[in-house]
């Protein structure tokens, strides 16, 4: 059985028919993304740094700020100096790229998102792929993995998750969701999720313009 690509559960966690389109499409990661992404290398060097050419969603004010609160962690130090990173990793059932592996009482992992970060705790979407990263590095060291660090380096936020049953839960159910696509899956219900989809118009949503809402 093949083995689904972090990126993948991801995806279908968000929406299976989005993943169904994203596998037949070859896609780049744009260059704000990768830039943001770096941002989670540089902590250390950016809390005295001139933030103003830096990729920032948030004022320099706000970003040390959050950073300050993040300096709190337990982790900092190895969130700042991970023993590993960008490591490539494949266990039983998936396989991917975990950002940091930070050396703790067990290696836990640490990955990396770009977006918005949500009011409180993280997106069921990211839950499910970090969820995902600790299991292989549960599966590759043979020890259990009961935590994990979340990290929205555009917005200096850095998040611990518990490995709880109801995550663990939905990662399963979207591992399964993953294998099972083998044609378009239904559209989704929830349409706030396709008015900003890259594959609308193959799908075949009809997405409300703002003028039909306010018409509406």
């Amino acid at each position: 059985m093949s083995k689904i690509p972090f990126s993948e559960l991801e995806t279908a966690a968000y929406c299976p028919r989005k993943l169904y389109y994203r596998r037949a499409d070859d896609v780049e990661i744009p260059d704000l993304v990768a830039d943001r992404r770096r941002l989670a290398f540089e902590y250390n060097s950016l809390r005295d740094a001139d933030l103003a050419s830096r990729p920032l969603a948030v004022s320099p004010e706000r970003f040390r700020s959050n950073l300050d609160r993040a300096a709190e962690l337990d982790a900092w130090s190895e969130l700042v100096t991970p023993t590993d990173r960008e490591r490539l990793v494949e266990g039983k059932d998936c396989r991917g790229v975990v950002h940091k592996v930070l050396d703790l009482e067990t290696p836990v992992p640490s990955m990396v998102f770009t977006g918005t970060p949500p009011e409180t705790g993280v997106w069921e979407p990211q839950s499910v792929r970090t969820v995902a990263a600790a299991k292989v590095l549960s599966w590759e060291c043979g020890r259990t993995v009961d935590r994990a660090f979340v990290e929205y380096p555009a917005y200096g936020v850095v998040r611990e998750i518990r490995l709880s049953v109801r995550r663990k839960a939905a990662y399963r159910r979207t591992l399964r969701t993953a294998r099972a696509i083998d044609g378009p899956p239904p559209r989704s219900k929830n349409e706030s999720k396709c008015d900003a989809c890259e594959y609308r118009t193959e799908c075949g949503v009809k997405t409300r313009t703002l003028r039909s809402l306010l018409d509406g």
